[in-house]
């Protein structure tokens, strides 16, 4: 469990108001404010940090500098999904550690089963829907679900997971609706996806993966250098 001196559901109070809040702010913003709401978030990140354990500092970080890395090559380069400038935002970046630090910080409080099984009825709700009623026909958003549903059953942190489908539903469904981002109707045109994938909670539970083993990398490396 994090040793934060806020209690784990004022951390994810704290990131859901200010994904909201954030996102509503760069509704028709130019550049310069996408600049200053960047500038906030990681403001707000640093200070939620300040109070973590060096190994969640370590995953924040890594999780970072991945989702930056993949942010650049989803959006500018294969035009999954567009931004509304073109640009990534520089709220993004620190966005996503925001999202994974309240994510550790209440996933990590003995939330019981009743969330992780909730969110998933949900999300089977929303993934029946874009391939049945959507007029954007939402496959891939179906095939995500179904990687959301194995990180729930086998992963380590079913709660974690569950705080990461609340949180990424809430950015994408507001961000998408506020048309700060698109998403294009399939990578390759191979699979159809909706505005947004329905499943995105899993794509994201890939990000989180690959953060947790570079940091866990990262640790054991500096536990046996020399002091």
């Amino acid at each position: 469990m994090l040793r934060a001196r806020l209690p784990p559901i004022a951390v994810f109070a704290i990131a859901a108001a200010w994904i909201a809040g954030g996102l509503a702010l760069d509704h028709h913003a130019g550049v310069d404010r996408q600049r200053a709401i960047g500038a906030v978030t990681w403001a707000i990140l640093l200070g939620l940090l300040a109070q973590a354990p060096r190994e969640t500092r370590v995953q924040v970080a890594a999780l970072v500098v991945i989702a930056t890395s993949m942010e650049y090559a989803a959006s500018p380069l294969l035009g999954i999904y567009t931004y509304r400038l073109g640009n990534v935002p520089a709220y993004v970046p620190p966005g996503h550690g925001l999202v994974y630090l309240a994510a550790l910080t209440l996933g990590s409080t003995v939330l019981g089963p009743a969330l992780p099984r909730a969110t998933l009825a949900v999300g089977a709700v929303w993934a029946l829907w874009g391939v049945t009623l959507s007029d954007r026909r939402d496959t891939l958003g179906l095939v995500l679900l179904a990687c959301y549903a194995g990180f729930l059953r086998y992963g380590r942190a079913p709660g974690f997971f569950a705080v990461v489908f609340l949180l990424t539903g809430e950015l994408e469904l507001i961000g998408t609706r506020l048309g700060n981002w698109a998403w294009a109707h399939g990578p390759g045109g191979i699979l159809s996806l909706g505005n947004p994938p329905s499943g995105i909670a899993g794509g994201y539970g890939f990000l989180d993966a690959a953060a947790m083993a570079a940091a866990a990398w990262w640790l054991m490396r500096a536990r046996a250098e020399p002091s």
